[in-house]
């Protein structure tokens, strides 16, 4: 009860204007979740990403940096050290091909993007719902299968924010989506070498080799569930996310290659290990997400 009324204070403060929202020179997207837990947003924001640059615009990337040692503002270097940048990030500089920045201050984040970074025109958020004090003029919530859980606010159910919290659109991640909403599913790309992340591993590589497969993210049994869905069995291993591997934890005796996901791969890249292969996903979106994206930002009524 106490968090909930913190929640629901914290952001009438903000809707009342007795907390300051900065605004900045380019339009906000917003795209977070209501729970606790990796909900698909990764992906989705670099799905965003494209759509954006795909019709004419020049998006920056801000986020926190989960897991990062520093909490000042920097830019996010392509192959940067995960403890310093966070693995997240990492990934959005990597596969995007856009200006990444992260700091705990997600106004000031932006700013020094847009700063270095003249030429961009709007700004993507990853995991900024619960961040206020950045104003931000679309807001996309991402929720999958296991929906608001038991329904209640941190610590007795999963959830940062009250379900009927309003957002500009839902993404539903795996699941099926309501009228209204936006459906999203993730799709293979093919393995790649952690140590060489452009050396591809094709899938035939893999037939009746001994596998493991681990996965530190906020839902592993989605990536286990993926690798079954494309015929492959491997002994699985579920870690916190976020999790920061130690090669020891990695060192299963006869196998032949351990299977993870980008996100994890980001922070297992200096082990130099030959047996790593993570599976590269690309988000497949309605594409009338980012009509209502673009339309909100040019500054047009959205429906």
């Amino acid at each position: 009860m106490a968090f909930d009324a913190f929640v629901r204070l914290r952001r009438a403060a903000y809707e009342a204007g007795l907390l300051r929202k900065v605004r900045i020179r380019v339009p906000v997207v917003v795209v977070g979740n209501l729970v606790v837990g990796g909900t698909g947003k990764t992906p989705l924001v670099l799905w965003l990403a494209a759509a954006l640059v795909k019709r004419g615009w020049r998006p920056g990337i801000v986020s926190r940096g989960h897991g990062a040692g520093a909490t000042h503002v920097r830019a996010v270097p392509v192959g940067g050290n995960p403890h310093e940048f966070g693995d997240e990030p990492l990934l959005h500089a990597e596969r995007s091909g856009c200006p990444v920045w992260i700091g705990r201050d997600r106004p000031a984040a932006a700013a020094a993007l847009l700063a270095a970074n003249p030429e961009c025109d709007v700004i993507i958020c990853d995991d900024g719902l619960q961040h206020y004090a950045l104003a931000r003029d679309f807001e996309i919530a991402v929720r999958d299968e296991r929906g608001a859980g038991n329904g209640l606010l941190l610590p007795a159910g999963p959830l940062r924010e009250p379900v009927g919290r309003p957002v500009d659109a839902w993404v539903v991640n795996g699941a099926a989506a309501s009228p209204g909403e936006f459906a999203m599913r993730l799709v293979s790309a093919g393995f790649r070498r952690v140590a060489s992340p452009d050396a591809e591993v094709p899938l035939a590589e893999l037939t009746g080799k001994r596998l493991h497969a681990v996965a530190g993210i906020g839902n592993p049994r989605r990536f286990f569930a993926q690798l079954e869905s494309m015929g492959i069995a491997a002994q699985s291993h579920a870690f916190p996310d976020h999790h920061s591997f130690r090669a020891e934890e990695l060192a299963f005796p006869g196998c032949d290659y351990i299977l993870m996901t980008e996100k994890d791969a980001v922070k297992c890249r200096a082990f130099e290990n030959d047996r790593l292969l993570a599976l590269r996903v690309n988000a497949v979106v309605d594409a009338r997400l980012a009509d209502q994206v673009e339309r909100r930002i040019r500054g047009l009524p959205t429906a």
